[in-house]
């Protein structure tokens, strides 16, 4: 195999790579990384394709792998190439591809540029830690740099365990960069870098250019902890004669105290923001922004719209902030603009995990929120085991859907519909330091107005008139104001037993009136 041989004339069309390690949950970098990688290849008409870089056997777990696939997936940022949806140019799993290593591995020996090392890690440490002491950057000495055939020959007979260096030269090493312009850096600093184990297996640098080139990678948008291999990789790019590849180096994602975002600042997986209640189209809004700007006032973008939008020019350089109130914002934002009914299928999950309700299945297909399984129209309620139809989950869910940040909050705003009996401090009850006297009275005023109600003028809209206009005279009649939380505040309460929540009406509504009679009964049992 001749330089020749590995040259080819790179096709029109952009194809770019996500290349994540399955060593670990994929976390809100690696998808900003994926989904920038993704605009950028549809909006260029581009292929984007997943490669899994899972030489590190010890680290590296088919879990992590499918914890990564599925993320893109609920993210709707599928590849187009994978270990999934397979492609002409793989294996797309880095260990099912020594073989195409070894073949660039022997070129580099053939032509001296690659060499066996026999140091031990013990000496290598030593090494390290004098530099160190001496205040010089840690490098390798190349003290294996130099062995006779004779002196390789012997130490691979005796079965002395080695890795594989690449004789990195003494120069600085140039490239254009997408969004930082032109870059230099010193290759030499480095030292001679190490590119394969004793046992074949590749080490990152090398893995990455074979790859790249293999897979016909015409851009590689990544991190910019990463610039610091870029002048590794096309240094050996070049010994290959592998044409390069265009960079793009993405700014840090900071915290809120601009240091590097960790789990201090709340850093998660991307399934876990899945798992507390955030939707897939709000983390790609909010992913975009972590870098990138449009150039307008527009901040809320559909994933067409950041397609159409999208450009490495709108890229900046400083690092962007993670911030937590803008996600909750933006998550809001959508959920307020969700059909009552596909919010009520993605809220329901929340309160069978919850266990306030109980759902009957059948077999069929449905959103895989229930499983794979088709969800019937009706529920059990948990503790009463009565039925309960989505329209009535529907009509719950929709008082709160203002209200809601994230769909995990569902389950907190309204589990106090699905309790068989409320428990709460009574002194809740009271409205602006009421006694238990008046306390009372107002309760009983409750209940005597919405005993006379016939049970088909139990609806927001007559409950509101009816109960707004007595609420008004018992405040004049107990305090001598007009104020209507005398009334209103002790009966929602009574309905809800929480601080704060949706009005009595809309609550008493979905209650009905036998219930709503009960819980103002057991509000007055507190006050015995």
């Amino acid at each position: 195999m001749d330089t020749q041989e590995l040259k080819f004339e790179r096709p029109g069309a952009i194809r770019v790579r996500m290349a994540p390690s399955p060593t670990g949950f994929f976390h809100i970098g690696s998808a900003r990384t994926a989904l920038f990688n993704y605009l950028f290849a549809r909006n260029h008409q581009g292929v984007f394709v997943l490669r899994i870089e899972d030489t590190d056997k010890e680290r590296s777990r088919p879990a992590y792998e499918d914890n990564i696939i599925e993320s893109l997936k609920w993210l709707n940022i599928e590849p187009d190439e994978g270990p999934v949806t397979g492609g002409k140019h793989g294996p797309y799993r880095q260990s099912e591809r020594k073989e195409i290593y070894a073949k660039y591995l022997k070129k580099l020996f053939e032509q001296d540029k690659a060499y066996y090392c026999f140091c031990s890690e013990e000496e290598l440490e030593a090494q390290r830690e004098y530099q160190l002491s001496t205040g010089r950057a840690p490098r390798y000495s190349g003290k294996c740099a130099g062995l006779s055939e004779q002196e390789i020959e012997n130490s691979l007979k005796e079965k002395k365990s080695y890795i594989v260096r690449f004789r990195v030269p003494a120069k600085k090493v140039e490239f254009e960069d997408a969004i930082r312009g032109k870059l230099e850096i010193d290759a030499s600093l480095t030292g001679d870098m190490v590119i394969a184990k004793s046992n074949g297996t590749p080490l990152y640098n090398f893995a990455c250019i074979v790859d790249d080139f293999e897979m016909k990678i015409t851009h590689v948008i990544r991190g910019e902890e990463h610039i610091s291999n870029t002048p590794k990789q096309i240094l050996l790019q070049k010994a290959l004669g592998i044409p390069k590849v265009k960079y793009a180096h993405l700014p840090l994602i900071l915290g809120s105290d601009k240091s590097k975002l960790s789990k201090r600042h709340g850093a998660a997986s991307v399934l876990e923001y899945k798992e507390q209640g955030y939707l897939p189209e709000t983390l790609l809004n909010f992913l975009a922004f972590l870098g990138w700007n449009p150039g307008t006032e527009k901040e809320v973008f559909s994933l067409n719209a950041l397609i159409k939008e999208f450009s490495l020019e709108r890229v900046q350089k400083s690092g962007a902030i993670f911030n937590v109130k803008r996600l909750d914002f933006l998550n809001g934002f959508y959920i307020r603009h969700k059909s009552i009914e596909r919010l009520a299928q993605l809220c329901i999950p929340y309160l069978i995990q919850q266990g306030l309700v109980e759902p009957g299945f059948k077999e069929s297909q449905f959103p895989p929120a229930y499983g794979g399984r088709e969800i019937t129209q009706t529920f059990k309620i948990s503790q009463t085991k009565e039925d309960i139809s989505f329209d009535m989950i529907s009509k719950i869910v929709s008082i709160y859907q203002e209200r809601l940040k994230k769909l995990s909050e569902i389950v907190e705003l309204v589990d106090f519909f699905f309790v068989k009996e409320l428990t709460y401090d009574k002194d809740l009850l009271k409205w602006n330091e009421m006694s238990d006297k008046e306390l009372n009275v107002s309760l009983d005023r409750s209940n005597e107005i919405l005993s006379k109600m016939k049970e088909e003028d139990f609806e927001q809209t007559k409950l509101t008139e009816i109960i707004l206009q007595e609420a008004e005279k018992f405040g004049k009649k107990i305090k001598g104001t007009g104020d209507r939380g005398y009334l209103l505040w002790p009966l929602r309460v009574a309905l809800t037993g929480k601080q704060s929540s949706a009005s009595p009406f809309e609550i008493a509504e979905i209650l009905g009136k036998e219930k709503t009679l009960k819980r103002i009964k057991h509000a007055k049992e507190l006050l015995k």
